[in-house]
């Protein structure tokens, strides 16, 4: 295809995907109402024992939280639409080894990216109510809401990657990068990072809440590191045949 097709045909995926993400945008500003009571549900568990609010900065704050809310609503409503016009544009130009590297790692990072981020949903009124109760009772707890929603995103994303580090893990064994061996000799450091990293995200008075967040984290860490060993494996093993074939080849 010529320079001018791509052209074409990438203007074309851009129309299609940002049509999709306008829809879903208008969504996400009709469901903000009740996304802002979730967000909202921390705080007003928090006023029961203290003063605690949320508010504006500006006469157009609560427009602001309202638009904000409704693109990140919207951009992750419309993903499947902007995914397939951005892959669907570059899967042509990839060689079929690549192909199956890439869509292997999209059907599997994006459902873990989704499930980390839901996790991560329901976590943060726990971090909320954490970091809140440093403050004396005494104290008044006003919070910005933009600087709160933005709060919110960055730990429900924070887990949605850590649900997808170990895909990364499997892709950077299956380039050459990380030998199985290296994942496994480092479990250790894994272990409490997971440990550490859950106590963080769930501070909660039960231990249970915490677990419940490890474990399905060890499990996927475990999984990466099975993969790349027995992918390890398979190298080792055809490297051996062809070892074997070429001095084969040479003594005939």
């Amino acid at each position: 295809m010529p320079l001018a097709g791509h052209l074409v045909e990438a203007r074309t995926r851009i129309f299609r995907a940002a049509i999709g993400v306008a829809v879903a945008v208008v969504v996400g500003y009709l469901f903000s109402d009740p996304i802002l009571d979730l967000l909202r549900a921390p705080i007003v568990a928090l006023a029961q024992s203290r003063n605690a609010t949320l508010n504006y900065g500006s006469v157009s704050g609560a427009f602001e939280l309202k638009m904000k809310i409704a693109l990140y609503t919207g951009l992750v409503l419309s993903s499947p639409v902007w995914l397939y016009q951005l892959f669907a544009f570059f899967v042509p130009a990839l060689t079929r080894r690549e192909k199956k590297y890439t869509f292997g790692f999209l059907f599997s990072a994006v459902p873990l990216f989704l499930i980390g981020c839901l996790t991560g949903f329901a976590l943060f009124p726990h971090v909320v109510e954490l970091l809140a109760n440093f403050a004396s009772a005494e104290d008044s707890t006003i919070l910005e809401a933009s600087y709160y929603f933005d709060f919110v995103m960055k730990l429900v994303l924070a887990v949605g990657v850590a649900f997808v580090l170990p895909v990364f893990v499997v892709l950077l064994n299956l380039i050459g990068v990380l030998p199985g061996i290296t994942i496994v000799r480092g479990w250790r450091l894994v272990l409490v990072a997971i440990v550490l990293f859950c106590a963080l995200a769930t501070p909660a008075a039960d231990i249970m809440s915490m677990f419940l967040l490890a474990i399905p984290m060890c499990a996927l860490f475990a999984a990466a590191a099975g993969i790349a060993l027995l992918h390890d494996r398979r190298v080792a093993r055809r490297a051996a045949v062809l070892t074997a074939d070429s001095r084969e080849s040479v003594t005939a």
